[in-house]
């Protein structure tokens, strides 16, 4: 989601002190020079100039979640690096929205959450500031934006890392944040935890870094217009273990597996666990698959065999445009007194150009129908 700028609203601040000279001064050529770039620094500082960052000055930063990544944390959305209407990731994807300034971290569900994901300080600094007591309620249930207006980064806090740098962590969970204005902390200290308050409709953190009151892509801080990074390692502020794990991927399973009964997006989204697995006297089996920045023309393939064989082998049509988060299951309806016992394997992929992207394959083993 994106941050809003009403919980830290750094301004860009420039001073000058006039250099004074007095007596008679001799200096050569080198010291002359010296004298013209110091007045020019000073100038272009009066005029509001914030030269780039060099790469020194830059901070690495860790993971701001306790969690695995691609297994219990996922990137829901990127930073949108087109600077127009348009969307566009660091890898020339769209896994973003318009003007996204910043990462969002999600958790398979709200209950996740519930249990208690911390969110760390991804870089070591001073805490500028921290709000905590705004409810966690998801937009899908009813919540008002006019509830939320000036704080929809929800409970949230920035870090000031000195040198023009700053972060920012939004939607924690009310009643989490454990630091304060003015605490010293470093990388990996605990802020507080993930939660889905302010402008959130699912359990996530958004994590902005700035510098200089810019936002930047923590992917690709120095863009180069019209070009991609599909190696975050190559210009990336992330430390390596961090680029390593959250790999890039155009599309994504986020959970897989069966099912008794239909299920429904928003209660997925609730509690990730709230299915009902096959029991020998089910009347339905079914295989599931939960995703994550589809594209247009993307088709979901499951299939479904047990002791007996192939149950269910299906092919969606493709998407008529692109889903940030998609539900798709197919199953069987119980032909038989009872399954037949013994080992059931479902398997759903993203099919893209008529090749899987990404598979996942989850079993089952059914036991025998227990006699009275």
């Amino acid at each position: 989601m994106r941050a809003s700028a009403s919980l830290s609203k750094p301004g860009r601040q420039a001073t000058g002190r006039a250099l004074a000279l007095s007596g008679p001064v001799h200096f050569g050529a080198e010291g002359a020079m010296q004298v013209f770039w110091l007045a020019a620094a000073i100038l272009l500082a009066a005029l509001g100039w914030v030269p780039a960052a060099r790469s020194e000055d830059k901070i690495e930063l860790s993971l701001p979640l306790a969690c695995e990544p691609h297994k219990t944390c996922f990137i829901q959305n990127y930073f949108d690096d087109d600077p127009g209407d348009g969307v566009r990731d660091y890898s020339c994807g769209g896994a973003s929205y318009d003007k996204h300034d910043g990462i969002d971290i999600r958790l398979l569900s709200s209950a996740a959450a519930k249990a208690g994901v911390p969110v760390l300080a991804s870089s070591g600094g001073t805490i500028k500031g921290a709000r905590d007591g705004v409810t966690d309620v998801l937009l899908r249930n009813n919540k008002k934006l006019d509830d939320i207006k000036g704080r929809e980064c929800g409970n949230g806090v920035v870090i000031d890392h000195g040198n023009g740098w700053e972060t920012q962590y939004c939607h924690m969970k009310a009643g989490s944040v454990s630091v304060t204005k003015g605490q010293v902390v470093k990388s990996g200290d605990k802020l507080g935890e993930v939660g889905f308050s302010g402008l959130a409709d699912f359990a996530h953190v958004h994590l902005t870094v700035r510098h200089n009151g810019k936002a930047i892509d923590p992917f690709r801080p120095e863009p180069v217009e019209g070009a991609c990074q599909r190696d975050p390692k190559a210009a990336s502020l992330w430390q390596e273990p961090v680029t390593a794990a959250f790999s890039y991927r155009a599309g994504e399973i986020m959970a897989a597996g069966f099912s008794a009964e239909p299920l429904d997006y928003d209660a997925l989204e609730t509690d990730h666990n709230a299915t009902v697995l096959p029991t020998p006297n089910s009347p339905a089996m079914l295989f599931y698959g939960r995703f994550l920045n589809l594209l247009a023309g993307d088709r979901i393939r499951v299939s479904l065999t047990g002791p007996g064989g192939n149950l269910v082998e299906r092919l969606s049509e493709p998407l008529a445009k692109n889903k940030a988060a998609y539900l798709s299951f197919s199953g069987v309806k119980r032909k038989e007194a009872a399954w037949t016992p013994g080992r059931y394997e479902g398997r759903t992929e993203i099919v893209r150009d008529g090749a899987a992207v990404a598979a996942t394959t989850v079993t089952l083993d059914m036991p025998a129908v227990t006699k009275p």
